[in-house]
């Protein structure tokens, strides 16, 4: 069983930033892609970044030059590093190991199989 943790969230005003951190359980952590999602109320959840085993990056397009992912495997951390943050930028965020090393549908949840509890981020004045 794999538990993931989210840590970092919080209150900040337009233009901050804050470091997301995902800590996962298990040893298998280093060969699956790792995913961050978001989900602000009343909307679906959002694929915002990924991260593969070899270190390839993808990003939406609403987050992209602001947020920047990264993973220590010796940690069985992934970052989320979110800069500029905008009011609009205000969710729950989610990380998510995917079933796969790597995947271009990576912002698909069905590629993912486990996923932590969230943690919320405000951005707001």
């Amino acid at each position: 069983q794999v538990q993931l943790v989210e840590s970092g969230g919080g209150l900040v005003q337009p233009g901050g930033s804050l470091r997301l951190s995902c800590t996962a359980s298990g040893s298998i952590f280093s060969i699956n892609a790792i995913g961050w999602f978001r989900q602000a109320p009343g909307k679906e959840r959002e694929g915002i970044s990924c991260i593969t085993t070899d270190g390839t990056t993808y990003y939406a397009d609403s987050v992209k030059g602001r947020v920047t992912i990264s993973r220590d495997n010796a940690k069985n951390t992934v970052y989320l590093q979110m800069n500029n943050l905008k009011p609009e930028d205000t969710a729950v965020y989610y990380c998510a190991k995917s079933r796969y090393r790597s995947s271009r549908l990576w912002t698909q949840t069905w590629q993912y199989n486990y996923w932590g509890q969230g943690t919320q981020v405000t951005v707001s004045s």
